[in-house]
């Protein structure tokens, strides 16, 4: 383990220095008049955010030889199809009403443009590594009637730019809402599209000029929410922990006296509650190859976001920094797999388990089988709609060449390392020959309604918190505040370790020894309670519509909601087997 997590710390360090270095090739220093790159990225509905298409999809004037930038992975997963853009912007070269090119529209080009305006169809470009964004036209709603709107497709972009010396600082784009071409017939239509440009000098540096987009998560308004929701969470957890604390050192108290008690008054005096059931709580779970494969996918996604987190406190996901944070996910989910391997079959080996192989298979497939189905099906709808969320033949080979020579290499050697590591589990008590009858519990200690208890504590502490992660991943909001988001995350498994405890100790009092699976169940229920605020969030604080954004929601979210099903069940496994060992320790077993 020692050798895998060095590889880890050495790989960090790399994607670092991967991360920080800008995709062009300039150092961002011009002489007055020359070329800045100016790049056309994408355009799309503005509230459905997956559903994007390359720029000359729509029948804009374009050139012969369409020039596209060499993009890196995390880009392309992204949906980035970066092409040259037709404005020309040299440096500090200024220009008033300058035509970029005239053409008659069509009606079939009238037709896709007027779709595109009626669909609030936004395009985004990159001027040196800056985002500008804007729409591509207006509608006037003139009358209840649809029939009686009014569509129109701007035909003027004003470039205002800020320089310092030889660097460009910040730019924004407006269009002239008098300068339009009327879409609303299907007419032949004669567009000429012009550009101006303006430049003015700054005192900014270089250095603060993406302050600009983080600063719009970081307002006071908005902190004061995100501070609303730390405090709102501590003081729930603190209340609810604390009261199921006390509560629960009491009863041990009392258990650990009684116990003692009994053993010195009467040797024949029947047991009852949590010691009755010693010879059948360390009782090995049913079906425990997928037990320890689901410990191992869940470690090492605990391990990934963990490392998330690192990178992202020390500032590599700055805001637009295109595709950061999916090479990141890829790269160290490639990396870690060697803890996966480890972790579940050095397990599984404590359990007694003999086929280590299928067990290591298990563990490779838990989780990346359902992301890779999914992803197969929504592709093929991403490749339907021509949509550039559609990954090109040459990154899906380039992934499974991650997959083939990285993560399943390092799978294979951590899970030899954890097979011949012959660890034995430790438990306190002997475990008997046959196991005991379970007596019959109410309804409300069964598995689903416990799941149900253990998964609303946990979500109550960040579901505040979600709506702006939501917004920011399913939406245009920019979310900066990691260190608050790394708070919520710590309190997210505070709450979640605890929980777990309560509840299999009041399973073990009621004499139900089969607490391993459902520790985990239990642990892993907040992410079916994130998956139900999906279906809120989607209904109720979007304006997502359409079958291809619905089908990539709903689905990237199941994914995402199921890694967190893993990492939280063991989370909260762990915490129940430390509480169950310390208990049992603590007390005579015969």
């Amino acid at each position: 383990m020692e050798k895998i997590m060095a590889c880890l710390v050495a790989a960090m360090v790399i994607l670092c220095s991967l991360t920080l270095v800008r995709s062009d090739a300039s150092d961002h220093r011009y002489k007055a008049g020359e070329d800045v790159p100016l790049y056309a990225n994408k355009v799309g509905p503005f509230h459905n955010p997956s559903e994007t298409y390359r720029y000359f999809d729509l029948p804009f004037c374009s050139p012969a030889h369409v020039q596209e930038k060499k993009e890196a992975l995390g880009e392309v997963l992204n949906g980035d199809r970066l092409v040259v853009a037709p404005y020309k912007l040299e440096f500090r070269k200024e220009k008033e009403s300058k035509t970029v090119c005239q053409k008659k529209l069509t009606r079939e080009e009238v037709s896709l443009f007027r779709n595109a305006v009626s669909k609030d169809y936004y395009f985004q470009m990159y001027y040196d590594d800056l985002p500008i964004w804007g729409f591509l036209g207006k509608v006037e709603k003139e009358g209840n009637d649809p029939s009686e709107y009014k569509y129109y497709l701007f035909k003027h972009l004003q470039f205002d730019i800020l320089y310092n010396k030889d660097q460009v600082i910040e730019i924004g784009v407006k269009s002239d809402p008098d300068a339009f071409v009327d879409l609303t017939e299907d007419n032949k239509v004669d567009l000429e599209l012009t550009y101006s440009v303006k430049w003015k000098e700054t005192d900014t540096p270089f250095e603060k000029r993406m302050e600009k987009y983080s600063q719009s998560s970081s307002l006071p308004h908005h902190l004061e929410i995100h501070w609303f929701s730390i405090i709102n969470s501590c003081v729930t957890v603190l209340l609810l922990t604390g009261f199921l604390a006390t509560i629960l050192m009491r009863v041990l108290k009392n258990d650990f006296v009684k116990y003692a008690h009994d053993e010195e008054a009467a040797d024949d005096q029947e047991e009852t509650g949590w010691k009755y059931i010693h010879g059948d709580v360390f009782r090995y779970p049913n079906y425990k190859s997928l037990f320890a494969a689901a410990l191992g996918s869940g470690s090492q996604l605990f391990t990934l976001t963990i490392f998330i987190f690192m990178l992202a406190l020390v500032g590599v996901f700055y805001p637009y920094n295109r595709g950061a944070l999916f090479t990141a996910l890829v790269v160290i989910y490639a990396l870690t797999s060697g803890i996966a391997g480890y972790t579940a079959t050095s397990f599984y080996g404590q359990l007694e388990g003999k086929n280590w192989v299928r067990n290591l298979l298990l563990t490779g497939s838990l989780f990346c089988g359902p992301l890779f189905l999914t992803f197969c099906f929504l592709n093929t709808v991403a490749i339907a709609y021509s949509s550039t969320a559609a990954l090109p033949f040459g990154t899906i080979v380039v992934i499974f060449l991650i997959w083939t020579l990285v993560t399943s290499p390092l799978l294979v050697l951590g899970g030899i390392a954890g097979k011949n590591s012959k660890a034995e589990f430790q438990a306190p008590c002997r475990t008997a020959k046959f196991p005991r009858e379970i007596p019959s519990l109410p309804w409300y200690r069964k598995t689903v309604p416990q799941m149900a208890m253990a998964g609303f504590l946990p979500f109550s502490a960040i579901y505040i918190e979600l709506y702006y992660i939501f917004a920011s991943v399913w939406g245009h909001r920019i979310y900066t505040i990691y260190s608050i988001l790394f708070i919520v995350f710590i309190i997210l498994l505070i709450v979640t370790a605890f929980i777990t405890v309560a509840l299999t100790y009041f399973q073990l009092a009621a004499e139900d020894h089969e607490w391993w699976w459902r520790s985990f169940l239990c642990g892993g229920s907040t992410g079916l309670f994130i998956y139900g605020y999906c279906l809120y969030y989607y209904y109720a604080r979007s304006d997502m519509s359409g079958f291809m954004q619905t089908s990539f929601f709903f689905g990237y979210m199941a994914c995402i909601c199921y890694g967190f099903f893993l990492m939280l069940g063991t989370v909260g496994f762990r915490a129940a087997l430390f509480f169950v060992r310390h208990i049992y320790r603590s007390i005579k077993c015969e």
